[in-house]
């Protein structure tokens, strides 16, 4: 329980910080400074957030959204260059007569996903013999591993083209601070219902004890469940967790592939991201902070995944929701009452 607390406790303080600090990192769009700097207290700010939110069950994006908004990174006023020339992210054309100009909310929401490389790399040194087992399962020397690739593909694919389809959609309009309050309440009541059918269900003899011996059917079920997270401020890991539930997976196993579904799906995710729009971030913010961001953000995730599959063999989720509810109640104070 005291850990749980520090990470909690970290993760409102970093929260915190974010929020009544200045804005030292953001510069006006000027012609003597023609784009944003991100600062180096940003880059670990925002890496941290990452790092520590990613794996737990309370949704990394909704906290990074938090986080830009209160370092007053959502700006999405036009930028411009030293001429005083607007920057393009995407150039005016015939389809587009009004082309799209490059926006510091632009720039800090692809930050936000490129840095979820760092919660990648976590994942993969800390399984590597899972990963591994994968690598010989498709030489045919490891067939639990060979289908625990299966259970992953198969859970993969609902997000991949769900999320492909409404990826405009959602940036458009489910990246806000109401978005985010209305997701924590949301997912902290289908925990608290996940738990209660969890301990009814402890017993059952269609427990399972290895992600690898998933029936494919209840991998496909999880994969559903994680579509749930395209909504901002649900969480990715929380979803998938409790669809492990649901497959019968006892706590830690279910953890365990989530971080492993994760590690496939962020891969997606931050690959397709950064083909998107990663020139423009970079055009923006520079290589330096990004990078720091990243390494920041594989040791803060390291930690809180070790942590967390500790914790739920013990303690479940619960604890996890009521932080849901605390978060969502002091951003409605904060930002929407």
């Amino acid at each position: 329980m005291r850990r749980l607390l520090l990470v909690l406790i970290a993760s409102g303080i970093v929260l915190t910080f974010a929020a009544f600090r200045l804005p030292l990192g953001v510069v006006a769009a000027t012609p003597d400074h023609p784009a944003a700097e991100l600062s180096v207290g940003d880059a670990i700010v925002l890496g941290l957030v990452e790092g520590i939110t990613e794996y737990l069950p309370i949704s990394s994006t909704g906290h990074l959204i938090i986080a830009n908004h209160a370092m007053h990174l959502d700006s999405t006023a036009p930028l411009s260059d030293a001429d005083g020339k607007p920057l393009w992210f995407k150039r005016p054309s015939a389809r587009n007569p009004g082309g799209e100009p490059l926006t510091l909310k632009l720039a800090a929401d692809t930050y936000s996903v490129v840095i979820q490389f760092g919660a990648i790399l976590a994942v993969g040194l800390l399984y590597w013999p899972q990963l591994l087992g994968i690598c010989l399962g498709l030489l045919g020397k490891d067939a639990a591993g060979l289908r625990l690739l299966r259970n992953l593909i198969v859970a993969f694919m609902p997000a991949a083209v769900i999320g492909l389809l409404l990826d405009h959609w959602i940036d458009k309009h489910l990246f806000s601070i109401a978005a985010v309050v209305a997701a924590q309440i949301s997912g902290a009541v289908l925990m608290f219902a996940a738990e209660q059918w969890r301990k009814k269900s402890a017993t059952s003899a269609n427990a399972i004890l290895n992600p690898a011996d998933l029936p494919a059917r209840r991998a496909l079920g999880i994969g559903f469940m994680q579509c749930l997270a395209l909504w901002p401020g649900t969480s990715r890991s929380m979803t998938t967790i409790v669809g492990g539930y649901f497959a019968g997976l006892p706590p830690a196993r279910a953890a365990e592939f989530s971080f492993l579904l994760g590690f496939v799906t962020l891969t997606a995710a931050t690959v397709y991201k950064g083909y998107q729009s990663g020139a423009a971030m970079i055009a923006v913010f520079g290589w330096a902070h990004v990078l720091l961001g990243i390494v920041v953000a594989t040791v803060a995730a390291a930690a809180a995944v070790k942590f967390l599959v500790s914790y739920l063999s013990r303690h479940g989720l619960t604890v996890f929701a009521w932080y849901r509810l605390a978060v969502a109640a002091v951003l409605s104070a904060l930002y929407l009452l």
